[in-house]
């Protein structure tokens, strides 16, 4: 089984401004690979293979750009066979049309080679910072990360890459890990998904929406502070049809961007605590409902609470742990009729609105309509594994 792990980084002013160097390099050279493409295929050739690009590429740094000499060839060199399988995807109907990078928006990143990268508990080993064979100078290779022993030192790597998010510096990588064999009970959990509560189990357990705690709400209100004060500077320091931006502007910017990174922070960590304590109860299995959340952005009035609440970022939490776990996660029909469905006697009530919390059948049944949800999820899944087992 292979997991990625990712740890961000500590890295002083001088490593800082190499980990930009060569993601710079890294996206001119993908930028390069594209422009050559495109050029190509206009004059009617066939596709032009990474093998080629790179000897070409070769050529270019030693004639034009000597600059790029300063940057591990194993980061232009990976660059380019990135553009090449986005070109290949493009053709094979797997992705959109490839586009350049931009400098401003792009996400700056680049590749480590996976025999040169090292790591220590404390510490990872990037190549080329320092080409000085002296012991102080090579210190310069080994950027310190923000989290002790989280990496494993004695295994194979695979994809090192090393990213930056507006705030800090990430290096991300793959490795491989026993298959872990857990033993199921013989209860399934069926997982009913809402905006008043995030998740409603089977089993009796509510797990509540963090956005309505008084934590998030007074980030949430100094957010939009911050946007109005932002706003109102770019107003006032307009020039004819430009803005012009100040150094107050970009200090609220960075102050913008810490709040809207621990918002998300926040809030992913409510659903990884939410999905584990479900897995870590080990159910025979997990039926959860296919939401069209897409459609449900659409909606003007709940757009912004389904998109805080990260209905699928659950979904695919849960899936990737059941799958680590061993446990079979089955994903109800769309047209499921979960919360309309009596759970006592089967009967389907189409008039039930939204508004109505309660549910109320002519039987006698009187439930909480996300309750019940749950329920009718859960025998779903076992009508669908006795299914399967037949």
């Amino acid at each position: 089984m292979i997991k990625s792990i990712k740890v961000r980084l500590a890295p002083n002013n001088k490593q800082l401004t190499k980990l930009f160097q060569y993601a710079g390099c890294a996206r001119f050279a993908y930028n390069w690979a594209i422009s050559r493409e495109l050029e190509n295929h206009k004059r009617g050739n066939k596709f032009l293979s990474d093998n080629e690009l790179r000897k070409e590429f070769t050529r270019l740094k030693n004639q034009q750009h000597s600059w790029l000499k300063n940057v591990s060839n194993n980061v232009t060199k990976q660059a380019i066979k990135d553009a090449c399988n986005t070109y290949k995807h493009f053709f094979n109907g797997h992705c959109r049309y490839p586009k350049f990078k931009s400098k401003k928006r792009s996400t700056p990143s680049f590749y480590q080679d996976t025999s040169k990268i090292q790591f220590t508990n404390t510490h990872v080993k990037v190549e080329g910072f320092s080409m000085s064979r002296k012991r102080n100078k090579q210190q310069l290779n080994w950027i310190r990360l923000c989290e002790k022993g989280r990496i494993p030192t004695d295994c194979k790597y695979m994809n090192p890459r090393f990213t930056y998010d507006g705030l800090y510096w990430y290096v991300s990588v793959s490795v491989e890990v026993p298959d872990t064999q857990t033993t199921t009970t013989n209860e399934g959990v069926g997982i009913d998904l809402g905006l008043k509560d995030l998740a409603i189990c089977s089993d009796g357990n509510t797990y509540p929406n963090i956005n309505k705690t008084q934590r998030v709400k007074k980030l949430e209100k100094r957010k939009r502070r911050l946007q109005r004060s932002i706003s109102r500077r770019y107003e006032s320091n307009k020039k004819g049809n430009s803005y012009c931006k100040t150094r107050n502007i970009i200090k609220g910017e960075h102050k913008l961007l810490k709040v809207t990174k621990r918002l998300t922070n926040i809030r992913h960590n409510h659903l990884h605590q939410t999905t584990s304590e479900i897995i870590k109860r080990k159910p025979s299995f997990i039926c959860i409902e296919d939401l069209n959340v897409s459609g449900m952005m659409k909606n003007k009035h709940l757009s912004k609470a389904v998109q805080q609440q990260g209905l699928y970022e659950f979904r695919r939490q849960i899936e990737y742990k059941s799958d680590w776990n061993n446990i079979p996660v089955i994903i109800a029909d769309r047209y499921f009729p979960s919360s309309k469905l009596c759970i006592c006697c089967g009967q389907i009530k189409k008039d039930l609105k939204l508004a109505d919390r309660i549910y109320r059948c002519d039987c006698g049944n009187t439930i909480d309509r996300d309750f019940q949800a749950s329920l009718n999820l859960k025998t779903y899944g076992e009508a669908v594994l006795q299914q399967s087992i037949a």
